[in-house]
Formats: structure tokens, sequence, C-alpha cells
């Protein structure tokens, strides 16, 4: 069965015309149930994960100033988002949804988290919405486990996954690849293990092209025993946050795609949603519907 990651506390309330969709972690799973793709048992709520085990990601002098509100103002305002008690509550609730995710995925072949990729957190402080990397606490759980001795993390979000490059810099057991708009935040990069930046406009194409080129060579060469798949829909080219030309049926390809190869691989996924942020509501939350079609059509 197909387990997802989602608390009611995803949906966080924001200051009025606020530019993150927060609506969206309301609407999708509602979205999912409607239609059938998934019923109340697909859905598990995910709880305050242990402290230790987020500690494995991130620096512990800043996760305390995190928990007690006393981050300063400028690195605040570099979160985006009005710091309180809930909002960090949040993030951790969140993190367990992919750390969970991790052992569901073991058992099931994949599992979603609603919420998640947050690939801008750095092991010592939050950007761009992003206060801890969830995939990253995922990642280190599965190492400190034994569950994992080889980790690829797929960062397909528009944006450089640049927080997730710095926590495994390091690591050679974990294989960050980031493939992102050359021209998008953030605007000094970090370096991935592999790193591909595409141009302005990258069409559907261009896009599945290259990934087709990519992924399969880097599963020969990884030989990953677990992946992380950040499907990101800021690459479509509606996107306010984007540079890309992307379709909803390019988007939708580009998940079959790596989803597919993973089942053909017998690897593991967890899937974290990431960014989207189209004007229109209705094409963030089709875009990241279709990711958990696709993920009950080729896994179940």
């Amino acid at each position: 069965m197909l387990k997802i990651a989602f608390h009611p506390i995803y949906k966080h309330p924001l200051p009025e015309g606020h530019r993150f969709p927060m609506i969206k972690y309301d609407l999708l799973p509602q979205q999912l149930l409607h239609e059938g793709t998934c019923d109340e048992a697909n859905f598990f709520q995910p709880e305050t994960p242990k402290d230790t085990i987020i500690l494995a990601a991130h620096d512990a002098e800043y996760y305390n100033k995190l928990i007690n509100l006393s981050i300063k103002p400028s690195a605040a305002r570099k979160i985006g988002f009005p710091l309180s008690n809930e909002l960090v509550q949040r993030e951790r609730i969140i993190a367990d949804g992919t750390i969970k995710g991790c052992e569901f995925a073991l058992k099931h072949g994949i599992a979603m988290n609603i919420a998640g990729g947050t690939h801008h957190a750095y092991s010592n402080r939050g950007e761009a919405f992003c206060m801890l990397n969830d995939q990253a606490i995922g990642a280190r759980y599965l190492q400190n486990e034994g569950k994992a001795q080889k980790i690829l993390i797929v960062d397909l979000d528009v944006h450089q996954g640049n927080g997730t490059a710095e926590i495994f810099q390091d690591d050679d057991a974990v294989f960050t690849f980031s493939m992102h708009g050359s021209g998008n935040y953030p605007f000094k990069k970090e370096e991935s293990d592999l790193d591909i930046p595409l141009e302005k406009g990258t069409t559907d194409e261009e896009y599945l092209s290259i990934l087709k080129n990519t992924l399969p060579k880097l599963l020969k060469q990884v030989n990953p025993d677990f992946i992380f798949y950040l499907c990101g829909v800021d690459v479509l080219s509606s996107d306010k946050l984007g540079t890309l030309g992307m379709t909803l049926e390019g988007c939708k390809e580009r998940d079959r795609y790596v989803l597919q190869t993973c089942l053909n691989a017998k690897i593991p996924v967890q899937c974290s949603m990431g960014g989207g942020y189209s004007p229109d509501i209705k094409t963030i939350v089709e875009a990241h519907a279709n990711t958990f079609r696709l993920a009950q059509e080729i896994f179940f």
C-alpha cells in the first residue's frame, strides 16, 4: 500500500498576501481522496521525532536556537516565514513524515510526504522557506540505523539543493544530484556531487532527454540501495519563481520516468514534494497530484 505522510499542521497560517501557497497542503490530500487515488488508509500522521535524529543532520547550536526562537532577525528573514513555536514544530513533524516514509519505502518500495523537500536548509542555518532538511535527516536516519549503505538524492526542484549539498559535502555514502534552473535561486550555488544547470526556458523534450541520459548512468555509478526523490513542480513554465519551460504533461512524464526507473532497479524511494509557485493553485495541486497518481499506477 502507498503510504503518505500528512498532518494538519502542514498548512500553517501566514500573513495575508504571503507568496508561499500554504493552502496546497490542505487541497492536495482532499483532491487525492475526492478522485479516489487514495483513501484514508493511505495516510499516516507523523509525530515529533527525537532530537537526536534531527541532530544527525543539523548543528546543535542552530537547532537549539531554532526551537527556542532565538535566531537573529537577519537569519529569520532569510527563512521567509514569521518564526513561531508552531512553525518550528511543523518542520519537525514534516521531517518525521520523511523519516517514517523511509521505513514504509523499505517495506513497500515507495512512500510519499505531502510536504517536505526542504533542501535549502543547511546544517547550521535555514533559508528560503526551509529550516530543517527533511531528506537529509531521513538519509542520516537510514545510515545510523544501518538500513542503507549508499544513498542517492535525486533533486529535480527548479532550485538547486544547496543545503543538501552542504550537509553531505564530506560524505561519500550519500550522492547528491541536483538538476535545476541555472538562473534560479540560490544565486550562489553549492557544489553537489552532480549539478546540471538548465538554461532559461528549457522545454519538456530537452529536460527529459537530459534526465533520461543521466539517471541510468548514475544508478550504475553510485549503485544506491535507497533513493530520495525531491519532485518539485516549480519546473513548470507558469511558475512565478522558476525559469524553465515545462508543461504539466512534461512534469508528469519526468515523475513517471524517475519512479519507473526506481521500480525497475528495485531501489526503494522516498518522495518529498518540494516547491510549486504557479499563480493558479489548481495548477500546483494538479502537478503534485500527478506524482501520487503515478506512484499508485506504477508501484501498486
